[in-house]
């Protein structure tokens, strides 16, 4: 399949997150990035926005019964930048999380135009 977005990393923290995970994870990862990257409409069970939080958006995966998200925006020629990853061990995705993605989302714009 023919990718439609492409996928970039702000600084190493999805990579930290990334290599610190076992094989099947990062496998599991690797195939939501997938359908990131090749679907012209993306399946709310791997990417939705965060509500009240412009702009940014979880790309989500499960495996093993854990839960991981990836946060992200979208920046333009359709690209898709990668922030933060973490395990989600609550119902609710972790306020600490959101601020963190919103500080490198803001971040990422202020490099951009320096």
């Amino acid at each position: 399949m023919d990718k439609i977005r492409s996928i970039k990393l702000y600084k190493s923290y999805f990579k930290d997150f990334y290599i610190a995970q076992s094989k099947g994870v990062r496998d599991k990862i690797n195939y939501s990035l997938y359908m990131v990257e090749t679907m012209k409409i993306i399946p709310s069970k791997f990417f939705r926005n965060i509500e009240g939080s412009e702009g940014l958006y979880e790309i989500r995966t499960e495996y093993g019964g854990n839960i991981y998200r990836v946060f992200c925006c979208m920046d333009v020629d359709s690209i898709v930048v990668l922030f933060q990853g973490f395990q989600k061990k609550t119902q609710k995705t972790p306020a600490k999380e959101i601020k963190m993605a919103e500080r490198l989302r803001k971040e990422y714009f202020k490099d951009k135009k320096e």
